[in-house]
Order: structure tokens, then C-alpha cells, then sequence
């Protein structure tokens, strides 16, 4: 993987956690919750179950502004690792359960 695929794959990430973050908030708001951080919403979000591991949205939130203020490439290595591996099943995890708050 050359630096061109990382920065879309962390691009990406990028785009996909702030959507996911700001799906979570504007489920809250919707049923009553008054959030105003992502990391707020994440950890009311776990308290509710509506996501399932509060520690690793968290650490994604991490990596997410690390990526957006700063480019080292060896950070770079790591998180599109961790992107690949830990942080894309999480989301998927995440869309599944949106879809069934969706359709209960």
C-alpha cells in the first residue's frame, strides 16, 4: 500500500467516523437527549446500547483527530491498520444496529 491509498482509506475513515458520531447525536436529540461532543454522544450512545464497545469508538475518535490535525507516516501505517482491521467492522456493526432501531 503506497501513501496515496492510505491517505483515501484515512480520508474516508475520516468522513464515515463524523457521519457516524453525528448519526448517533441526531438519534439522541430525537429521543429527548441533549448531546454536544462526539465524545458525549459515544459515551451515551454506549450506555444505551446503541453501540457496542464505548472504549474503541473512543480510541477511533482519537485516531480520527490525530489524522485530521496531523501527517506522520508511520501514524499513518498504524491507524489505516486499525481502520482496515478494528475500525471498519465497528462501523459496520454499528450501521446494522441503526438499521434495526430504524425498523423497530
Amino acid at each position: 500500500m503506497d501513501e496515496l491509498d492510505r491517505a483515501g482509506i484515512i480520508q474516508f475513515f475520516e468522513m464515515a467516523f463524523e457521519l457516524s458520531w453525528k448519526v448517533l447525536k441526531d438519534f439522541l436529540e430525537y429521543n429527548g437527549y441533549i448531546v454536544k461532543s462526539p465524545r458525549e454522544a459515544i459515551k451515551l450512545s454506549f450506555q444505551l446500547e446503541l453501540i457496542n464497545n464505548g472504549e474503541l469508538w473512543l480510541k477511533a475518535l482519537e485516531d480520527r483527530n490525530l489524522t485530521v490535525h496531523t501527517y506522520d507516516e508511520n501514524t499513518a501505517i498504524e491507524i489505516t491498520k486499525r481502520i482496515k482491521d478494528v475500525y471498519l467492522p465497528e462501523l459496520d456493526k454499528f450501521y446494522e444496529n441503526m438499521l434495526k432501531e430504524l425498523n423497530e
